[in-house]
């Protein structure tokens, strides 16, 4: 499998890591041999050897340089090459494309996704954008190309919340989807059940590295709210937008209403819900008082959970990290993997 890197930041190197440490084990179990052929990024450059690159080579270059014109190359080896050439004129089978997005507009990774399709070649993305901007669109070029679209790294990371539905709940009408799809704001809001203030909890959150220094997207449920898009189209098969989905984050929520809260054996969490009605599927994001007894309630920390309500195994319940370089680059392996099925 020939597979070229359209942007190479943390999650991209976290993968060519686990592809280097793991090579014999992919190809003995899983009969899986990943090449890295190519690897374009605005800010790092580019290089594109039709014989495959050194995966240890790449990251001591990077490491060393922060750009790809230092990595060595040889007869075969062609730097310089933009995102959408090293798209279509390379011979990678599949594009793993970990670009920085605009999730506003899916950009640049939509026409990533695009070029990639029209050109026969698979993606493998973790960019939110493109999922819930133009999931339709997107997967009926894939079909029409022949080629495989994962994105299990878009709702929480490498704990699959995309994958479940499909293979172990196959079968299953779902009829609610609730989860905590945010870690910054679990984690902020375990940390103001301990006594801290909002202020607090979000600057732990920020030296923690789990919260940016403009933190609006997670605090306001700008993300659960992308990623409840992504699961009612995906796995319920609506056609929502992000502004069909009304959202509440938890700026209104203080250390005293939350000590409230578990005063009388209760909890408050960032929800998000897809649920089926006779209307059709909705979509909400907002803090939520949940008892005790509700297994999301005592999800705490960083940690994302997603409960599936299945008409026939009833409620079902996955947690796990939800960020993480290790854990989103795992996320791009798991669709590999199961690129070659060239189905979800």
């Amino acid at each position: 499998m020939k597979i070229a890197f359209i942007g190479f930041g943390g999650v991209g190197q976290a993968l060519v890591k686990i592809i280097k440490e793991r090579k014999e084990k992919l190809s003995k179990e899983l009969g899986l041999s990943p090449v890295i052929v190519a690897v374009a990024d605005m800010m790092k450059g580019s290089v594109y050897d039709p014989d495959g690159l050194d995966e240890e080579t790449l990251l001591e270059t990077v490491s060393t340089h922060n750009h790809l014109e230092n990595y060595p190359g040889r007869a075969s080896t062609i730097k310089g090459w933009d995102n959408f050439q090293t798209i279509r004129e390379s011979n990678a089978d599949v594009i793993i494309e970990v670009t920085y997005t605009d999730v506003k507009t899916g950009q640049p990774a939509i026409d990533h996704c695009r070029a990639a399709f029209e050109s026969k070649k698979s993606v493998v993305t973790t960019n939110k954008g493109p999922v819930a901007i133009a999931y339709k669109e997107l997967s009926e070029l894939a079909e029409k190309s022949g080629a495989f679209w994962g994105f299990e790294g878009t709702v929480m990371s490498g704990t699959p919340a995309l994958r479940l539905p499909f293979t172990t709940l196959a079968g299953n009408e779902i009829k609610e989807i609730k989860g905590i799809l945010n870690g910054t704001t679990n984690f902020m809001l375990t940390e103001m059940e301990k006594g801290s203030s909002y202020e607090e909890a979000l600057k732990t959150a920020q030296e923690k590295g789990y919260a940016e220094a403009d933190p609006t997207s997670d605090v306001e449920g700008f993300d659960a709210r992308y990623k409840a898009v992504i699961l009612a189209n995906v796995v319920m098969g609506a056609s929502l937008t992000a502004d069909d989905v009304p959202c509440e984050g938890i700026t209104k929520l203080t250390k005293d209403k939350l000590q409230e809260a578990l005063d009388n054996n209760r909890h408050w969490r960032l929800i998000a819900k897809i649920k089926r009605t006779e209307d059709g599927i909705e979509a909400s994001v907002k803090p939520e008082l949940l008892d005790h007894a509700d297994p999301l309630a005592t999800v705490g920390g960083a940690t994302n959970a997603i409960t599936y309500d299945c008409d026939l195994a009833g409620p079902i319940m996955l947690t796990g990290a939800g960020a993480g370089l290790v854990e989103t680059g795992y996320s791009l392996l798991i669709d590999l993997i199961h690129s070659r099925k060239r189905s979800y």
